[in-house]
């Protein structure tokens, strides 16, 4: 009897989360692209380093994927898919760097050791804009056009990490602790979200 209820309260305690996050904006809209991640000290005692690099391309003068969510100490690759010059560069306080202006891709990947949010411009397109969301978890996902992400992790306590390229303060990573069961959860943001202004594009000129 004894070794069945040990048995029982493993598989209850190794259920995984089966519900659905939701992210909402102060006016308890959906809101789509939004990082989340949920941290816990065992996560980060047991996170493995992907081996292969993460990939930023340069492609028809924007970064891509827009947003690229990392663990932290991943690498990633900066390769050039359009035919002209690009120059990478970031001065965030979560890495700084710079790839100087070059074709195709850098001889060695980038890494990115320090939690934070990177942005990322060129030098040669003011335009191009993009960032890295350096995390402290394996568990990550960009929120739908419904604000909304499913994470298989198991039931239990963690950190709940919130993240818009559309807080005034980029740097500002709002979080909160939660307790994830079968229900499913939502969270409404503390920041204002600012719409993105999309700049257009010079297809015309020569780096």
């Amino acid at each position: 009897m004894k070794r069945l209820l040990v048995f029982l309260f493993i598989i209850t305690a190794c259920k995984s989360f089966a519900g659905v996050i939701t992210i909402y904006d102060q006016e308890q809209r959906p809101q789509p692209n939004a990082v989340v991640w949920l941290s816990s000290a065992a996560i980060k005692a047991s996170s493995e380093l992907q081996s292969s690099p993460f990939v930023m391309t340069q492609k028809d003068r924007q970064f891509t994927p827009h947003i690229l969510v990392v663990p932290e100490n991943s690498q990633v690759e900066f390769p050039n898919a359009d035919s002209i010059m690009h120059h990478v560069y970031s001065f965030s306080n979560a890495k700084s760097f710079e790839l100087k202006l070059y074709r195709e891709q850098p001889q060695a990947p980038i890494r990115f050791e320090q939690t934070g949010v990177v942005e990322l411009g060129c030098n040669i397109h003011d335009w191009m804009l993009g960032y890295i969301v350096v995390v402290d978890s394996p568990y990550y996902a960009i929120t739908d056009e419904q604000g909304r992400v499913s994470l298989n992790i198991e039931q239990g306590n963690y950190t709940l990490n919130v993240w818009h390229e559309g807080f005034a303060d980029i740097s500002n990573i709002e979080s909160q602790p939660v307790v994830l069961s079968q229900a499913d959860l939502s969270y409404r943001l503390k920041q204002k979200v600012i719409p993105r202004i999309a700049v257009g594009v010079d297809e015309f000129d020569d780096y």
